[in-house]
């Protein structure tokens, strides 16, 4: 793919950070899109802010964890533009909390948006993509998708999943060479609401963390503007690039992971303690 103009993307999440951002970007290079977020107000903030530009847009409530949803969302994509390039499956959630801690409720709930929303909208919009002989896949993953953290077991597996997952696409598609191909974007800490909407579980009081404070104390670590964070993707797309590492703090992770495949936990740990009793300023 060489340019966005006159091509259609798709995109979850969209209501809010980096999907919001994704979005306004590809208008800009007169790429139609098909919005979609469970949040009817963020699209409805997201469809102000691509008025002034001439492409056409259209919006779905969807819950990304439904695969009906995303089945019906898949075919009035197409049936509302004529045919979609790409898919960017950026819709993600949080959940703070003890391995022992965690609810099985909790876990399908992450695990439902994170990954399987991942794999729905990859499924349904892959045969569609491969239709129009160019186009993309894109599915975050997370810097927490290249190491494990304390506190992060449910997060972790769902990032990890779409790591994998995403990864066996793309060399899927480099046999199949039918124009289409996949990339794996692993963000650092991008200005986004991911921390307001996170879960945070009393059992992390069990390892002296305050649940509120660790909150605070995760939001205090998004830095990045998600604008910044948004044309890094889309350069990545241009580039046809396999991974994306956004921001110095999921290239330092990286680092880390390969020099201390193992000890890097024992690193982390520490570090969590250290830090449990963050006091936002």
């Amino acid at each position: 793919m060489k340019n966005f103009k006159n091509k259609v993307a798709a995109i979850t999440g969209a209501g809010s950070g980096m999907g919001q951002q994704l979005a306004v970007l590809l208008a800009k290079a007169g790429c139609h899109l098909s919005i979609s977020d469970v949040n009817e107000k963020g699209l409805a903030e997201t469809v102000e802010l691509l008025k002034k530009y001439d492409v056409r847009v259209t919006t779905k409530k969807v819950n990304v964890a439904d695969r009906d949803q995303v089945k019906a969302w898949a075919a009035d994509t197409v049936q509302n533009h004529g045919s979609v390039n790409m898919i960017f499956n950026n819709a993600g959630v949080a959940l703070g909390s003890t391995v022992e801690g965690a609810s099985y409720e909790d876990l399908e709930w992450i695990m439902g948006i994170n990954f399987w929303g991942v794999v729905y909208g990859t499924k349904e919009f892959l045969p569609l993509i491969k239709k129009t002989g160019e186009g993309h896949i894109i599915n975050t993953s997370s810097l927490f998708g290249l190491t494990a953290q304390p506190t992060q077991s449910a997060y972790n597996s769902s990032k990890f999943a779409v790591r994998g997952f995403t990864e066996s696409l793309r060399q899927e598609l480099d046999i199949e060479k039918s124009g289409v191909s996949a990339l794996c974007v692993h963000p650092g800490g991008i200005r986004t609401n991911i921390a307001n909407d996170a879960r945070m579980n009393e059992s992390l009081k069990s390892l002296g963390m305050n649940p509120e404070k660790s909150a605070q104390a995760f939001n205090k670590f998004l830095r990045m503007p998600a604008e910044d964070a948004a044309q890094q993707i889309l350069d990545a797309v241009l580039q046809n690039k396999r991974r994306l590492l956004i921001g110095n703090d999921a290239k330092a992770i990286d680092i880390m992971q390969r020099i201390l495949p193992a000890s890097y936990q024992k690193v982390t740990a520490m570090a969590t303690k250290l830090s449990k009793h963050f006091e936002p300023k």
